[in-house]
């Protein structure tokens, strides 16, 4: 989770810099500044997916090394699963806490035409996403450790595409 919550900050510093640096003034700029943040989000989630990865395979190294038959006493699969699973998790924890965020706010969603299945939506959305975030992470580190860079890229493309896609339904 710690890995997830640094490259957020990364990508949020890039993105308030380039949007300080813009004119305010143009939506469409700003449009576009934000679905930029959103890809470089992805990206350097992917990025430090990675350095977690040869973190991890270093430890798994000294675990072995240290332990008394030789063997780590956790496999690649457990930490792929573990890792995924807390990116999911604190990736979930954020958009909760957008959503919650909301429901305090003044009014009541639903009343003017909005769908009265926000909240139920939204929740399974979330709960998808961190299933997703624990598929991404089991086939990133497996394509990292058998070195199928083809499996890198579709990690990726499907979490850029679903990034696209949910960031696309809620504008």
């Amino acid at each position: 989770a710690f890995f997830w919550l640094v490259s957020l900050l990364l990508a949020s510093l890039i993105w308030f810099v380039s949007v300080h640096l813009s004119d305010r003034e143009d939506a469409k700029l700003q449009y576009g500044l934000l679905v930029f943040g959103a890809a470089v989000s992805v990206l350097l989630q992917e990025v430090f997916r990675f350095a977690y990865f040869k973190l991890l395979k270093k430890a798994d190294e000294g675990l072995a090394m240290i332990s008394e038959d030789g063997q780590s006493p956790i496999s690649l699969r457990q930490m792929a699963y573990v890792s995924g699973l807390s990116f999911g998790i604190i990736s979930g924890v954020f958009s909760v806490i957008n959503i919650l965020a909301d429901s305090i706010g003044p009014g009541i969603v639903g009343i003017h035409g909005d769908s009265p299945y926000y909240f139920i939506t939204s929740a399974f959305l979330t709960m998808a996403l961190v299933l997703l975030h624990t598929f991404w992470g089991v086939i990133f580190f497996d394509a990292c450790e058998k070195r199928r860079y083809w499996c890198l890229g579709l990690v990726v493309a499907s979490h850029l595409l679903t990034s696209g896609l949910v960031s696309f339904t809620i504008w």
